[in-house]
C-alpha cells in the first residue's frame, strides 16, 4: 500500500465546527511509509460524490477512509454498512432533503465495508481509544458517501479498501448540550491514526464479537 485518502466533511446541522475534518487534518503526513492524503468534502449529498471521485480519479489510493461527525455516540465507530437509500431528517448544507431516494439506481441493496472493520476496533482498544463496530452508518450524507464510495470500487477500482468511520462530538461542541458525551481531538486523532495503521498493515479481519442485540 503507497497511499490512503482520508476524507471529512464541512460543518453541518448548525455546528461551527466539525470534528471530523479538524481531526484529520492533524493526521500525520506519512503513517507506516504510506502517504496520507487528508481532504474536506461537503456535507451535500450530489456534490459530496462529485468532489470524492474527483479525489480518487487523480489520487488513486490503495485505500479511503471516510469520516464523519456523530453526535451522541460515546465512541469511534467503525462502520459495517452502507444502504443505497437517501433519507435526510434535516437538509444538507445546499439546502437538499432528499426522502427515501435511491443513490444509484444500478447498485445493489447495500454494500459492506471493505475495511479490517473488528482488526480496527481492537487495536483502537489497545491504543486505549474507546471504539465499536456500528452497524449503522445513518441515511444521511455519511451513509451516502460510504455507500459511493464502495459503489465507485466495485464498478472502477477493484483493489480499492473503502469505508467509513464515525467520530463523537468535540467537547466545544457540547457546552449547550450537556448530556452528550465527546472526545477530544488528540483523543480522536490517536485513534485515527492507529485505525489507518491496521488498514495498511491488516490483509484479512479477525474473528471477534462486534455485534449487537438490538
Amino acid at each position: 500500500m503507497k497511499k490512503v485518502l482520508v476524507t471529512g466533511f464541512d460543518p453541518f446541522g448548525g455546528e461551527s465546527i466539525n470534528p471530523a475534518t479538524e481531526s484529520v487534518k492533524q493526521l500525520p503526513d506519512e503513517i507506516l511509509g504510506v502517504q496520507i492524503i487528508k481532504r474536506e468534502i461537503p456535507t451535500v449529498f450530489d456534490r459530496s460524490l462529485d468532489v470524492l471521485y474527483t479525489l480518487l480519479d487523480e489520487e488513486q489510493p490503495d485505500a479511503v477512509i471516510c469520516v464523519g461527525q456523530a453526535g451522541g455516540r460515546p465512541n469511534i465507530t467503525v462502520e459495517r454498512v452502507a444502504i443505497n437509500q437517501d433519507d435526510a431528517r434535516i437538509p444538507d448544507n445546499e439546502g437538499a432533503q432528499p426522502i427515501d431516494r435511491t443513490i444509484f439506481e444500478d447498485g445493489p441493496a447495500a454494500y459492506f465495508s471493505t475495511l479490517p472493520i473488528k482488526a480496527m476496533v481492537r487495536d483502537m482498544k489497545a491504543s486505549f481509544v474507546p471504539a465499536a463496530v456500528s452497524n449503522t452508518a445513518g441515511t444521511f450524507v455519511c451513509n451516502h458517501v460510504m455507500y459511493g464510495a464502495l459503489h465507485y470500487a466495485a464498478t472502477k477500482a477493484p483493489k480499492l479498501k473503502a469505508g467509513f468511520v464515525h467520530i463523537p462530538y468535540l467537547p466545544m461542541q457540547t457546552v449547550d448540550k450537556p448530556t452528550m458525551p465527546s472526545m477530544s481531538q488528540d483523543e480522536i486523532v490517536k485513534g485515527l491514526t492507529a485505525l489507518i495503521k491496521t488498514v495498511i498493515s491488516v490483509e484479512e479481519d479477525v474473528k471477534e464479537t462486534g455485534g449487537a442485540v438490538c
